[in-house]
């Protein structure tokens, strides 16, 4: 893999770490600002929705400006999200840090994910995207369990500081390892938005919303699902982050890898196995042992379907793929924000701090409904997925591959590619 996909990683790891730490803060952000955990966990459904908000808009303006400028750009706009965050006198002022931080979210790691898919060959896709987003699951290895540790010792808003240096050296390593990106070859917003009447890609970022979105029904309030429920003392969140963070970076690492070989069964797999395991959490959180079983399990079944949901946005969209791949960034976001929204909602309503992972249960099977949906019409409208090369432009048989993969086709048009539509 190339060097430059370190860089990407990196940015990767600040914005993970800005995502994932109000999970092991949110205690005491509440407890300091005199609101209520439910309220604290706006600090989550906001910067889910910024991300949703942001990653269109400045897709499309990323569209106009080289790839590498826009990285860099953008990881700036993080770091300014980050130092209001830090400075915020009152919770509404942090909630608008958290906003502008989230702006930057989408269109990176869409971007990002362009630029990693672009630099190794085609067979090798979801593996180059898995690597990118690996500095997202190991921030919640390192940076988060770390900054939780900061925070509950130093003060949270130390935590944030830390988090903004980490955009600037972000900033430092795209510069110094992304090779330069011309500026993208002018598109039509009319051809970037046609992707949209795709029904796959629809159900593809459907599943996007409905599927990551069940695990953060539990990660926003695993805090205190942990110290109120499991009987864990509030030090031993950072340790349990640390075990949902090995989760997320071996199933992202998982889930790029078979992407490449076999890509709707994988998200079968996953889906399937994200929703048993946030069904049994509610009973599990009564048992010390068991919760720090199953807590890694849903990080590892939840990330490993990142690469293959992306990747197949990616093959839907292949001609216009700059807003697609952010719109679906953006989806992962939808659903936390749906999820953090839902789940406060479930533990203001008096069913505490275990019912949100029933609500994450019920959304990763509506997600696995749709993946099976989606292969079903794959199927229907086609007979072995197979688009026959005719000349210099190849052409689009009525034919599907369930499992989603690519082959490169000859340049000149005179192989047959295997495609995920």
């Amino acid at each position: 893999m190339p060097l430059a996909l370190l860089a990407l990683a990196i940015g990767a790891f600040g914005i993970g770490t800005t995502e994932f730490v109000t999970s092991g803060l949110l205690p005491d952000i509440a407890a300091d600002f005199g609101v209520s955990i439910p309220t604290a966990g706006l600090l989550t459904t906001g910067y889910a929705l910024g991300v949703v908000v942001g990653a269109p808009v400045l897709a499309v303006v990323g569209g106009r400006v080289a790839r590498k400028t826009m990285l860099m750009a953008l990881m700036g706009l993080f770091v300014a999200g980050n130092v209001i965050s830090a400075a915020a006198p009152v919770f509404g002022v942090m909630l608008a840090g958290r906003i502008v931080a989230s702006l930057a979210h989408g269109a990176f790691f869409g971007i990002g994910a362009i630029v990693a898919a672009g630099l190794v060959a085609p067979q090798k896709k979801a593996g180059a995207i898995a690597m990118m987003f690996t500095g997202l699951t190991t921030s919640t290895v390192v940076g988060v369990p770390l900054g939780t540790l900061v925070g509950q010792n130093a003060g949270w808003r130390v935590t944030f500081l830390i988090i903004a240096g980490l955009g600037v050296l972000a900033v430092l390593g795209i510069a110094a390892l992304v090779p330069h990106q011309p500026r993208p070859e002018r598109t039509r917003l009319s051809g970037e938005t046609a992707a949209f009447r795709n029904p796959q890609v629809l159900l593809a970022m459907a599943m996007t919303v409905l599927g990551f979105g069940g695990v953060f029904t539990m990660s926003t309030y695993l805090a205190p699902l942990v110290t109120d429920v499991a009987g864990y003392a509030p030090s031993s969140v950072t340790w349990l982050l640390v075990l949902f963070g090995l989760g997320m970076l071996v199933g992202n690492l998982i889930g790029g890898k078979y992407a490449d070989r076999a890509l709707m069964p994988m998200l079968f797999t996953a889906l399937g196995g994200l929703a048993i395991l946030l069904a049994l959490l509610p009973l599990a959180a009564h048992d010390k042992i068991a919760t720090a079983v199953v807590i890694p399990l849903i990080g590892a079944f939840g990330f490993a379907t990142v690469p293959p949901l992306q990747k197949r946005v990616l093959d839907q969209t292949a001609d216009a793929p700059t807003l697609a791949s952010a719109v679906n960034i953006g989806a992962f976001n939808l659903g936390n924000a749906m999820a953090a929204w839902l789940g406060g909602l479930v533990i203001s309503a008096g069913f505490g701090y275990t019912a949100p992972n029933w609500v994450g249960a019920g959304m990763a099977a509506a997600a696995l409904l749709l993946a099976l949906l989606s292969a079903s019409l794959e199927r229907r409208e086609g007979r072995g997925g197979r688009i026959v090369a005719s000349g210099p432009k190849p052409v689009l048989s009525d034919t599907a591959d369930a499992a989603g993969t690519v082959d490169a086709a000859d340049a000149k048009g005179a192989g047959r590619v295997a495609a995920g539509r």
